[in-house]
């Protein structure tokens, strides 16, 4: 046991840690990075002590690697990451209906838009990574057994796996203690039912190398009424199946070898691969009412569980921390108000619901299970794509934030992902987040007509105390002034985002999502004065851009 932590917290006595971070799964151990990174004293605690040695997430999107990159991690994690591309979605007489892959390239933010990842390592990955930050502190083989709110922090009580017991105070608590979070229950947090109840076995396999070939070289869905399954090319030999269960059939029964055997008998048999693990799942659609409750603020599986059609479950939890923790951020900074708070639920919350009635809506498509209407399905979905079997981009089903700290112009791109160019200023070069930092940043296009050197200084001006850095896309034409970042792209990305938007600037948030957007200087400095006014309440400041990770 650790020296054991305060047992009571004095009045007007600043509290233990800044933040404790409640598990330490993928979610918590980002939050911890992400915190870790911006100075802040964090305590993490985990119940275990060791990453949990089998698979369950599977799927990585760009946002989230982005966002791993953003940290320095992103070279440790990419030896246990692949391509996620194409997956195939076959009728009930075994015709190809449609395909799913990725948009192409140059990417939009300069990663491979979807990815395939095994979790047992790169979760390690993102452990370590988190050891590294001074300020963050560890407390495994400990679980929190009670909780407690007061003006200025809460207390949790600990206890260690010897019986030891403690109490540590934090300003603010995330709570990512999983599907069963006990944190939910001590502030009486609950879950709305988005009617979603469907029993699967999950099945990982390791494949002999020789026998790869044998197996499907890329991802499906095979929609059959009888028992629809899916099948995952995940990374190396690394091979998933996702299986209906029917009724009547015992879950942990399912799970036993043979029967795991019997299910994959026309695929791959036990001679050729190893039985990683077999997990019987009832997949749910839940989210919670309020995110927030005073001081404590839910993420991951505490906050939200969804069906895995689209991969979408680890990443909505990454989400979840990325969006909190600049916010917290800029509260204990003291440049924002905590109402500032508020706005995380109030984005996370409908971009979450909005995710799982599209996955709802998708699985019932593609899990119809009678045979008439699968028919019918199969010949709806072929003709709506002229016979001929369309592909359609996972990315194209990623809504964009609706509500929250967003520009009330409601221009094209508000609430979106702001894409990544690969830039080149001068004596450097590589993605836009490397090349500059990250943090609230103005992108202008100044090879647009009527752009002059003195409405850039302006806007320089203008977004100083604001702590916004002013980044110009250039080709010379317009004189840029020293304060104001200069940089070419060499893709076109950026310039084809921007057209896409009818927009020659965007106002982007240090999780890079779109502000808003702007056609013009004058629409520009209103943006920052309509910035300026919307965080009135949190103190009228922002927090600044935090460096590129080294």
């Amino acid at each position: 046991m650790q020296p054991e932590l305060s047992t009571s917290h004095p009045p007007g006595l600043p509290n233990d840690v800044q933040v404790a971070v409640v598990g330490f799964g993928p979610a918590g151990a980002l939050a911890a990075n992400l915190l870790g990174q911006a100075g802040i004293h964090t305590l993490c605690v985990d119940r275990t002590s060791e990453v949990y040695d089998k698979p369950r997430a599977i799927a990585l999107d760009h946002e989230i690697l982005r966002v791993l990159d953003n940290l320095g991690v992103a070279e440790a994690v990419a030896p246990y990451i692949a391509p996620f591309d194409l997956s195939e979605h076959f009728g009930s007489q075994g015709e190809l209906l449609r395909r799913i892959g990725m948009v192409g390239t140059p990417y939009p933010l300069g990663y491979t838009p979807t990815m395939v990842f095994t979790q047992p390592p790169l979760e390690a990955a993102l452990r370590d990574h988190a050891r590294h930050w001074s300020g963050v502190e560890l407390r495994l083989g400990t679980q929190v057994t009670g909780l407690m709110q007061h003006e200025s922090g809460v207390m949790l009580q600990l206890c260690d796996a010897a019986g030891g017991s403690g109490r540590v105070t934090a300003d603010y608590v995330i709570a990512c203690d999983g599907a069963s979070s006990s944190l939910r229950g001590m502030v009486g947090a609950t879950l709305d039912d988005l009617e979603f109840d469907e029993p699967w076995v999950v099945i990982d396999l390791k494949v002999d190398p020789d026998k790869l070939d044998t197996l499907p070289a890329n991802s499906a869905h095979y929609c059959e009424p009888d028992r629809p399954s899916v099948y995952i090319v995940g990374p190396g030999n690394h091979r998933r199946w996702e299986i209906m269960l029917l009724d009547g059939e015992d879950p942990r029964e399912m799970e036993r070898p043979e029967r795991v055997w019997h299910l994959l008998n026309r695929w791959i048999g036990p001679q050729d691969a190893t039985l990683w693990r077999a997990a019987s799942y009832r997949f749910h659609a839940l989210v919670l009412r309020d995110w927030r409750r005073g001081r404590v603020f839910f993420a991951g599986d505490a906050a939200h569980q969804q069906p895995p059609i689209l991969g979408q479950g680890m990443c909505q939890g990454m989400r979840d921390v990325t969006n909190i923790v600049w916010k917290l951020q800029a509260v204990l900074a003291g440049q924002a108000d905590p109402s500032l708070l508020d706005t995380y639920g109030e984005e996370r919350s409908p971009h979450v619901r909005e995710l799982i009635e599209q996955i709802k809506g998708i699985g019932a498509v593609l899990c119809e299970r009678d045979p008439e209407a699968a028919r019918r399905r199969d010949a709806r979905l072929l003709a709506e794509s002229g016979g001929v079997p369309a592909t359609i981009t996972r990315q194209s089903v990623i809504p964009p934030l609706r509500a929250g700290l967003l520009s009330s112009s409601r221009r094209p791109g508000t609430g979106r992902l702001f894409p990544q160019p690969y830039a080149m200023a001068a004596g450097r070069e590589g993605l836009l987040d490397a090349v500059f930092g990250t943090g609230w940043r103005m992108v202008i296009d100044t090879r647009a007509p009527g752009w002059r050197p003195e409405q850039l200084s302006a806007l320089s001006d203008a977004a100083q105390d604001l702590g916004v850095t002013v980044l110009a896309l250039s080709d010379g034409t317009v004189a840029v002034p020293p304060a104001v970042e200069a940089f070419r792209e060499r893709d076109g990305v950026l310039a084809g985002w921007l057209a896409e938007q009818d927009a020659g600037a965007a106002l982007i948030r240090p999780d890079h999502y779109v502000f808003g957007t702007a056609d013009a200087a004058a629409a520009c400095l209103a943006l920052l004065a309509e910035l300026r006014l919307a965080l009135h309440a949190y103190a009228g400041s922002i927090p600044g851009r935090t460096t590129a990770a080294a």
